[in-house]
């Protein structure tokens, strides 16, 4: 189980791996649900909260970005002459 503190270590590309790894992983078990009894139905829960842990991470770098873009912007057209 990949922690917080180590998602928040990886690049982007890195943590969109994760995410798409575990979407996969998601989509099997909902399949094998369906067909069989799954050996451990917590598993469904895990890759959930991974990938929500993911789209988290990658949405507060992307508010970061935006504010920090935005921030720049903004000092720059009050110090730019009129």
């Amino acid at each position: 189980m990949t922690k917080p503190a180590e998602l928040r270590e990886m690049s982007d590309e890195q943590i969109k791996l994760v995410w798409k790894d575990a979407a996969e992983s998601l989509f099997r078990l909902r399949i094998q649900a369906q067909t069989e009894k799954l050996a451990a139905p917590s598993e469904m829960r895990k890759q959930r909260r991974l990938i929500a842990r993911c789209q988290t991470i990658l949405g507060e770098r992307s508010r970061v970005a935006g504010e920090s873009a935005s921030a720049v912007e903004s000092t720059a057209t009050e110090t730019a002459p009129a």
